[in-house]
């Protein structure tokens, strides 16, 4: 059976491309640093780990045999969405790789977008925009939302339908779920759908509930959370964060931008008085995976956090 490889099935490793004084990450890269390293470390307790980097510098204290280093020149280290996609078609886990425009040519995008066929064995690519972030699925069916797959930088002038036909044939989906609500003050990536919702397990989605009226999030995520009722799949609300700020616009801290890795689920936290719930409730929803909460406080200041910095690979794809 063909069919796109949802994130908790056994992977091969995971990849993480460090910064570097000349990324967005300048105004804090220390601080940057330390958190990629955390969760590099937290992944290779259980997997390999590919590192990508521009300078020598930000990855020489990495010693670990899980450990597998790659040089690359990079915009930036948001390996979700410049990543290949995994595909299992012919008994054979196959690489995809789409084109990376930086999120609708919102910032330069020139050296990520070439990544993945520097370093992997790519089995087929193309002249179409689409970020890892902006895709979820349970093997079959996908989700996402219309606010970024059909916004006008990505792929105009093709139409809803023909966006839909498109990855239903190379993705080997049946079912393309849209969500037209729901975003995250602060994303800069026209509401990812990693940030507003996510596949726990095949029957079960996780998503971003916003409890208080008077919060900018409230009629958006209530409005999504119509929208995924009418799904037919098991809901969990996840609480948003309280609102956390930095240089005077707010950040968009989310739980659901959790990472499924090989028996065990990397949970951003955030200093916050839900941060304890939400762990409780993973350990319920995960009974079989290890939960390793991770500070995601400097992730956010890029608007992103640990989802998007990573990119899981089921095969020995590289070069």
């Amino acid at each position: 059976m063909d069919y796109l490889i949802p994130e908790w099935e056994k992977q091969e490793f995971v990849q993480l491309v460090f910064p570097h004084k000349n990324t967005d990450w300048a105004c804090c890269l220390e601080k940057a640093i330390n958190t990629f390293t955390e969760i590099a470390y937290a992944i290779a307790r259980y997997e390999k780990v590919l590192i990508c980097y521009e300078d020598e510098n930000t990855v020489s204290h990495l010693k670990h045999k899980n450990f597998i280093f790659k040089k690359v020149k990079n915009n930036d280290t948001w390996a979700r969405d410049f990543g290949a996609i995994s595909v299992k078609t012919d008994n054979e886990v196959k690489l995809l790789d789409f084109k990376f425009n930086g999120w609708g040519l919102k910032f330069p995008a020139n050296f990520d977008n070439q990544i993945s066929r520097q370093i992997f064995n790519i089995h087929k690519s193309y002249n179409f925009v689409l970020e890892g972030g902006s895709i979820d699925t349970n093997g079959k069916t996908l989700l996402t939302t219309s606010k970024c797959l059909l916004e006008a930088n990505r792929n105009y002038p093709l139409s809803k339908e023909e966006i839909e036909t498109f990855l239903k044939k190379e993705l080997f989906v049946n079912e393309i779920i849209w969500l037209n609500h729901g975003f995250l003050e602060g994303d800069d990536t026209d509401s990812h759908i990693d940030t507003l919702a996510r596949f726990a397990n095949e029957n079960t989605i996780l998503y971003c509930k916003c409890e208080d009226k008077n919060d900018i999030h409230y009629v958006e995520l209530t409005k999504m959370e119509k929208e995924l009722k009418k799904t037919g799949f098991n809901l969990i609300p996840l609480p948003l964060p309280e609102p956390k700020i930095w240089d005077n616009h707010r950040l968009p801290a989310t739980y659901v931008n959790f990472l499924i890795i090989n028996n065990a689920i990397l949970l951003p936290v955030y200093e916050d008085k839900n941060d304890k719930y939400v762990y409780d409730m993973f350990c319920e929803i995960f009974p079989q995976r290890e939960i390793l909460p991770i500070n995601a406080n400097t992730l956010i200041k890029q608007h992103g956090s640990i989802h998007c910095i990573t990119k899981e690979y089921f095969s020995d794809t590289l070069k």
